[in-house]
């Protein structure tokens, strides 16, 4: 949700290239035909584990796992949000200690992790026989070359939110396609030019998301081998639309996550985003304003066909500096793949479980915020029609750190995307090589 800052890429850098001088393999433990034989031992035997989460729901989790398992002492640890947790993370892994048991992850950083052998591959402990239970996206999200590294918590699948006040006030349809949501904004921005109907200032989960609806698949990784082409017909296919919305100066200059950004999510400033499946919390919580308000509808496509991308989702990792893997192996178990799905739900979590995402007392339930809209009928139907073949960079985590430095600039001067996709790509590329990945461009 924020911008890293210039000492977060040094340490990443650093980090990332001693693990590569230790070796790279993500796949190393094969893909074994394990049993949980081991995983149910440690239960019934006990001890300790810590766990590292920024996550509203694990508190809630904690307690009602050492509630039920009272042998078992988890000590929880908020190492800071996403990116300063995986910069603490990574010092540990060089170091050699100080990393904890299990740890949240998301899916964009995970492929940094499996890559430098830093955690456990969970198919030593039968876990690929849950593939079945979870959405194909969050599945293959946490599936690293022939390593299983983690059970999906939750998705991201992406919807429009709307401000139904406001569309209503200017008689806006709910626009199906990208080209009836650029009209919509050029409408209500002529109308209300206090208004706005979406806000972006450049973020890089936003726009890989939204490459990735359109079909784009920009980067490839084949062990230290890597192609990055953010100039492919998909990347190209969303630049030719957003540029408008860019250049156009449709979009609220008003930075995401900040006070003013929900402030303007309250008011009617901005009517609309297109995000993860994940946003109705953060509305409950941080714009009271908009109860009543707001409303989910499909996002918009290019051909009014159903497709949409994941944004946002997480999974929890299994340290190999661990000094109980296995019993480590059993709370990622019971929190993503047991009785840790209800708590997480209950903190207003989208789960990836699919048995959870068809419940009847999921799907059916009225929310109040949303006007008693049944959204998860929405959201769930969202997790369905996400584009396939998607991957990560093997150091995401950097690329998206320079993202502000390159297409960044694009946002900030109201001009074209390409420039700065262009500039991306030349940073993404010189980085990974310096790494001693073998990377080419096109």
């Amino acid at each position: 949700m924020s911008r890293i800052r210039r000492r977060v890429k040094a340490a990443v850098a650093v980090t990332l290239a001693a693990a590569l001088a230790v070796g790279c393999s993500s796949g190393a433990d094969g893909p074994a035909a394990g049993t949980q034989d081991s995983v149910d031992a440690a239960l019934k035997a006990g001890g300790t584990i810590t766990y590292w989460s920024w996550t509203p729901s694990a508190k809630d989790q904690v307690a009602a796992f050492e509630k039920e398992f009272p042998n078992v002492k988890v000590d929880y640890v908020n190492a800071g949000t996403n990116k300063e947790q995986y910069t603490k993370l990574q010092n540990a892994i060089k170091a050699g200690s100080g990393a904890p048991d299990v740890a949240q992850i998301e899916y964009y950083a995970l492929p940094q992790f499996a890559l430098t052998e830093s955690l456990a591959n969970l198919d030593q402990y039968g876990f690929g026989a849950f593939e079945k239970d979870y959405a194909p996206s969050t599945w293959s999200s946490v599936r690293v070359n022939n390593g299983l590294y983690g059970l999906p918590q939750d998705s991201g699948p992406m919807a429009l939110f709307y401000n139904k006040e406001v569309f209503d006030a200017h008689a806006i349809a709910v626009p199906k396609t990208w080209d009836e949501y650029v009209a919509a904004a050029k409408k209500l921005h002529a109308a209300d030019p206090g208004k706005y109907l979406t806000s972006d200032t450049g973020d890089p989960g936003f726009a890989t998301s939204m490459i990735w609806q359109a079909g784009g698949k920009p980067f490839t990784a084949d062990g230290r081998n890597v192609k990055v082409d953010l100039a492919d017909a998909g990347t190209k296919k969303w630049t030719a639309t957003w540029n408008q919305l860019v250049e156009g100066k449709l979009l609220a200059p008003i930075k995401e996550w900040s006070d003013d950004w929900f402030r303007a999510l309250g008011d009617g400033t901005i009517a609309s985003l297109v995000t993860g499946a994940w946003m109705p919390g953060n509305f409950k919580s941080s714009v009271p304003g908009g109860a009543g308000k707001w409303a989910v509808a499909p996002m918009p496509t290019y051909d009014g066909q159903p497709v949409t991308a994941e944004n946002g989702g997480s999974t929890q990792s299994v340290l190999k500096q661990s000094g109980n893997l296995a019993l480590a192996a059993a709370f990622v178990r019971w929190l993503n793949h047991g009785n840790g799905v209800k708590p997480f739900i209950a903190s207003g979590g989208f789960p990836a479980t699919t048995a959870d995402l068809n419940s009847p007392a999921f799907l059916d339930q009225a929310d109040p915020y949303f006007g008693g809209q049944k959204i998860n009928q929405v959201l769930n139907d969202a997790s369905k029609s996400v584009a396939k073949g998607w991957t990560y960079l093997p150091y995401q985590t950097y690329a998206n750190s320079v993202f502000s430095d390159t297409v960044g600039k694009a946002y900030l001067n109201g001009t074209s995307l390409d420039a700065g996709l262009n500039a991306w790509q030349q940073a993404i590329v010189d980085y990974g090589n310096q790494q001693g990945f073998t990377v080419s461009a096109g």
